[in-house]
């Protein structure tokens, strides 16, 4: 065992960190897979779907506070990990605690807007405070250009990342299972690389957590779905994406060493990016403007059914953050058996999804 964990570049195999989060990342997915039912139940009862019209896809009333399960599980996780390995988390609690803050924060109002509906400038606000939230903590991406402006440029460049990622995430949250399945591959494809390194303890505890919680609602999600996220869920997995991934780690010397962290969240950048530029081209407010203008729409357009166009994207995910692994300098063994355990993880849940039937 010893000599496994070695090869998979565990930074203290002989500890029991690793044990901590594995237990992290399974306890996620249980309580977020065991909540989601009274979720389900209460907000169909109360009010909290998303009503079908031109732009959704669903045909009826759909529940849009699974962002609340996957919340619920990962500070659970987190605190019962707390509370079992005090030593282990003392350490990285602060950094822990601060991005989930600024999660927290972001599921609020997250949740507000998929009930009520806010302004996009009282959004990109809260998003703004979250993302200095993080610089203020010291997590941010770090700029040595050798120039009087560098700690300007650090936190104008952990602003645009953050805000930039949170939003991806959010807006690859229109078909059934895809901006869960891509939240799961990045978070598990960040924690293969963070896992190397005791410095990034805290990213590696939050992205167990994550990755486990996305499994546990990716069951209720994969199509047809009984439940979706909502933008608290979106805005939750973005931020503490995003956040996790520049934890201990990105150092900007030049505009190129961005690229290995882009890697790893590539298909919700272009999509943005993409949809930002074709509405500017259009005349029409990039932020504001609904339309069926992402990737999956135009894969939908093509003939491909839900299932098979959340395969393709995931697909493009792995195969995108395989590459921001091997970039990052991890072993060929770290990227199979990091690449092996998503295949074989999500398969696992499409086969609960599509043949076992929920307790």
């Amino acid at each position: 065992m010893y000599n496994f964990l070695q090869s998979l570049g565990i930074a203290n195999p002989t500890g029991s960190g690793w044990l901590a989060v594995m237990f992290t990342f399974g306890l996620a997915w249980v309580v977020t897979w065991r909540f989601i039912p009274a979720v389900h139940s209460f907000a169909l009862r109360v009010g909290w779907a998303d009503q079908p019209n031109a732009r959704r896809l669903n045909k009826e009333p759909l529940p849009n506070a699974g962002g609340l399960a996957i919340y619920a599980g990962v500070v659970a996780a987190l605190v019962l990990a707390t509370l079992l390995r005090p030593i282990v988390i003392e350490a990285v609690l602060a950094q822990v605690l601060t991005i989930l803050l600024g999660g927290s924060i972001l599921v609020l109002v997250g949740f507000i807007d998929d009930q009520f509906g806010l302004p996009p400038y009282i959004r990109l606000f809260t998003q703004t405070i979250t993302a200095l939230l993080l610089v203020a903590s010291n997590i941010r991406i770090e700029t040595s250009f050798g120039t009087p402006f560098d700690p300007l440029i650090s936190i104008l460049l952990t602003w645009l990342w953050v805000v930039g990622v949170t939003n991806a995430v959010n807006l690859m949250d229109g078909m059934d299972g895809l901006a869960g399945g891509i939240s799961f591959i990045t978070a598990m494809s960040l924690l293969g690389a963070s896992a190397q390194f005791e410095t990034r303890a805290a990213a590696t505890l939050l992205l167990a957590a994550l990755a486990g919680a996305a499994l546990g609602f990716l069951r209720d999600n994969f199509h047809p779905s009984r439940i979706i996220m909502g933008d608290a869920g979106a805005y939750f997995f973005g931020y503490v994406l995003a956040a996790t991934s520049i934890l201990g780690s990105v150092k900007v010397t030049t505009v190129f060493a961005l690229v290995p962290t882009a890697f790893f969240l590539l298909l919700p950048v272009l999509d943005t990016t993409q949809v930002f530029v074709r509405r500017l081209l259009a005349g029409k407010n990039p932020l504001s403007t609904p339309g069926k203008d992402h990737l999956h729409h135009r894969l939908l357009a093509w003939g491909f059914s839900q299932r098979y166009a959340a395969l393709i994207l995931w697909g493009i995910t792995l195969i995108s953050n395989g590459l921001a692994m091997k970039l990052q300098g991890m072993t060929p063994m770290v990227i199979f058996v990091t690449s092996i355990s998503i295949i074989l993880l999500l398969a696992f849940t499409i086969w609960q999804k599509l043949w076992c039937k929920r307790a």
